[in-house]
């Protein structure tokens, strides 16, 4: 009988050892990457697209072919999966030409009704409640900057959103404290809160949300930020400008804790959640930060689809 597939739908469901193995082997990859040239072999990976990507299409498309495989972009438009099809039913299809399949869609449910019906790889690219590959990159940038993750403190500003959902997870798994720092009325859902400051008491990790923004990053290692209005909440832009326009991550904020870094998981909109100088100063590794999502997604593809995955 066929080894059931592992998947990467939200962080929750990877120990805080194998957290660590994903981004020991990411550090790996970005090293000597010509060790991997042929770890995917052979092998093809659908990109389902339902929302519209940069960063996500492109590290993955050209991670499979760094890796020896393939990348198959699907626009969501054109296999309208849960409407045209059952999720499972395409699930199931897929499973028949494919080795993995990564998407990026709305409601977290989708990846999740995947996951129980395919017989490969399911991976996250993004969805309304998490943002799993994100953060896997983040954190190997904050590794870069500082080696040992342990004890470190994250200051997270703005939206308690997917982004928010997926640093409170992985915070919780490698002993970081993360604080978000929101308005009233846009904190991080309450069972994820709860679910990471349960695994935070294992890891010595304190995960933790303020609405007060002075004094909030003094002492960070790390602050991070994201945009007011994600893909979908168009409509909802001039009340969030109202909202969070004393959320800013400016000259001002980053003063507080001269040491830390600055991360963004982009787009960035300059002179909004942060401050041009900011982004575009001494403190900021968003470019590290983007470069990175590539190594680590070739760090989740090569653990799932390769012979890590099969054992």
């Amino acid at each position: 009988m066929p080894h059931p597939p592992r998947h990467l739908l939200t962080l929750e469901e990877f120990s805080p050892r194998e957290v660590a193995g994903l981004l020991d082997l990411a550090a790996k990859i970005k090293k000597t990457p010509s060790k991997y040239q042929k770890a995917l072999a052979g092998q093809s990976l659908a990109m389902i697209f339902d929302k519209s990507s940069a960063r996500t299409r492109i590290s993955f498309d050209v991670g499979m072919n760094q890796l020896g495989g393939h990348a198959l972009f699907i626009n969501g438009s054109e296999i309208q999966i849960g409407k045209r099809e059952s999720v499972g039913d395409t699930a199931k299809v897929l499973s028949r030409y494919v080795q993995g399949i990564m998407i990026r869609t709305y409601a977290h449910s989708i990846v999740e009704d995947l996951a129980e019906n395919s017989s490969v790889p399911i991976i996250n690219g993004l969805t309304d409640s998490h943002h799993p590959c994100q953060v896997l990159a983040d954190f190997q940038t904050v590794r870069e900057k500082f080696k040992n993750l342990k004890g470190l403190q994250l200051v997270y500003v703005g939206d308690g959103n997917n982004m928010t959902h997926s640093l409170m997870i992985i915070a919780a798994k490698t002993g970081v404290h993360c604080r978000v720092v929101c308005p009233q009325g846009y904190e991080p859902d309450a069972s994820i809160l709860k679910s990471a400051q349960a695994e935070g008491k294992k890891t010595g990790s304190r995960i933790e949300v303020t609405h007060q923004v002075k004094g909030s990053a003094k002492g960070a290692d790390v602050v991070y930020t994201d945009v007011w209005a994600s893909m979908g909440q168009e409509g909802e832009k001039e009340k969030r400008v109202r909202d969070f326009q004393d959320y800013q991550v400016d000259e001002k904020l980053m003063a507080e804790c001269p040491k830390a870094i600055f991360l963004h998981c982009l787009p960035a909109h300059r002179g909004e959640e942060v401050s041009a100088g900011v982004i575009d100063g001494k403190q900021s590794m968003v470019w590290d930060q983007a470069e990175n999502r590539l190594h680590a997604q070739k760090a989740v593809l090569v653990t799932l689809m390769g012979k890590r995955g099969k054992s």
